[in-house]
């Protein structure tokens, strides 16, 4: 396989620090100096936090911009198959030669200074979006918020706050509310934030941050509610009622995400975000890896004849919370769970949700998956009622082969896999 210009570039640049996480604004900032501050340059900016959801919020203002005839910036993390998922212009992926140029500019003017890969690809990133005309940024935290290099621009249009959770707690703390402090960090003052269902203790830390800065604090129940209403949704909030179909992205919690990304997108006064726009953004968002049922490829064409396969990005307690509600609320087939997760990673909090409701479990790890952990340590997790794969092909093929009435396998634990499945997969 040829390798693309820009993944030479990355490499480079892997080189100049020996982490790569260190949570730090510092070495951005002189970067971007260097570079004459594109974050200062850039389109309305819709700025989301969050330890569940932030992808699938931004996937939604995304496709509701874009259905209200919006040029749309967008930059997300961590991407699937190729970085250019990562970076959308004026709606489009970036090409590689665009992205190879920005790169190799933000490596020029930061020299051998230290900085991480995360930190020069974002002022890359920012160097594209202040370039390219655009009418909005969606633009996620990479991890945290507060000390995260997106958090350079000093004020966006609106900020979002999707659920909050127990995860990297090493970088992040160990209480709820230490970690809601740090998504907390994007608040600005007069800025409005918009935000879903959140624990009390979240919620105290975000709300107490809106206060402080002078930011309209949208919650859910509060400033805007969302449920469902026949065959749909129905949505409201201070401007108004929409009633609106079922969001493209299955599942209940995404109901909370559709809702946030609505939230925010009206608080920024744009009259071109119509209701119409709204209806027809939610019914097409797409967001791979969420939910997301796979319809042709290698591990599909040995299913039996009415039988789904499915994937999940979900690897934390929270997103097994999710995917076990899922589970539950759509029994009408067998549920078969193959998991692969990343070593470091609760796994015990993330199965315990999911057994109750799953006709069988596969424990697996791909030979390309980052850092995953091994199939043994994933059984044992399971209070040994996991079966080994080892591999997601051979836990699809030993799934089919047992037979049985038409059923539903769900992959899922790690975004790392997710990657692996949807390359070898397409």
């Amino acid at each position: 396989m040829t390798t693309a210009p820009s993944e030479t570039v990355m490499a480079r640049l892997a080189r100049l620090h020996p982490k790569l996480i260190d949570l730090s604004l510092g070495r951005l900032e002189r970067l971007l100096a260097r570079l004459g501050h594109p974050e200062r340059r850039l389109p309305p900016v819709l700025h989301v936090a969050g330890t569940n959801g932030k992808g699938s919020t931004c996937a939604f203002a995304r496709a509701i911009a874009e259905a209200a005839g919006l040029r749309t910036h967008v930059y997300t993390s961590p991407h699937l198959v190729t970085f250019h998922e990562r970076i959308r212009l004026a709606s489009h992926l970036v090409t590689d030669a665009a992205l190879t140029d920005a790169l190799q500019r933000a490596e020029t003017a930061n020299g051998e200074d230290p900085i991480t890969v995360f930190e020069i690809t974002t002022a890359a990133a920012l160097l594209l979006f202040a370039e390219a005309p655009a009418d909005l940024l969606v633009l996620e935290v990479g991890l945290g918020g507060r000390l995260d290099a997106t958090n350079v621009v000093a004020r966006p249009a609106a900020t979002a706050i999707t659920h909050v959770a127990m995860d990297h707690m090493d970088f992040l703390g160990n209480t709820l509310a230490a970690i809601a402090f740090e998504k907390a960090g994007i608040i600005k003052p007069g800025v409005p934030c918009a935000t879903g269902r959140q624990e009390p203790a979240a919620m105290a830390v975000i709300a107490e941050a809106s206060r402080s800065a002078g930011a309209s604090l949208l919650a859910r129940d509060e400033a805007w509610t969302i449920a469902p209403a026949g065959a749909g949704l129905r949505y409201k909030d201070g401007a108004g009622v929409l009633d609106l179909p079922l969001p493209a992205l299955p599942g209940a919690h995404q109901h909370d995400n559709a809702g946030i990304a609505i939230a925010a997108l009206r608080a920024m006064g744009d009259a071109r975000i119509t209701a119409d726009a709204v209806a027809r953004g939610l019914a097409t968002a797409v967001w791979p890896a969420r939910l997301q049922r796979l319809v042709a490829g290698p591990l599909v064409s040995p299913l039996p004849e009415g039988w789904e396969l499915w994937l999940d990005g979900g690897h934390n307690a929270d997103a097994g919370q999710m995917i076990g509600a899922h589970l539950a609320a759509d029994a009408s087939a067998p549920w078969h769970v193959i998991v692969g997760m990343k070593s470091g990673k609760g796994t015990e909090g993330f199965l315990a949700p999911i057994i109750p409701h799953a006709a069988s479990l596969w424990a697996v790890a791909e030979p390309d998956q980052h850092l995953a952990q091994p199939p043994e340590a994933i059984i044992a997790a399971s209070g040994g009622i996991a079966r080994i794969g080892p591999r997601v092909a051979d836990a699809v093929a030993a799934i089919a082969a047992a037979g049985g009435p038409p059923a539903r396998i769900l992959i899922c634990g790690s975004l790392y896999l997710a990657g692996v499945v949807l390359r070898e997969n397409g």
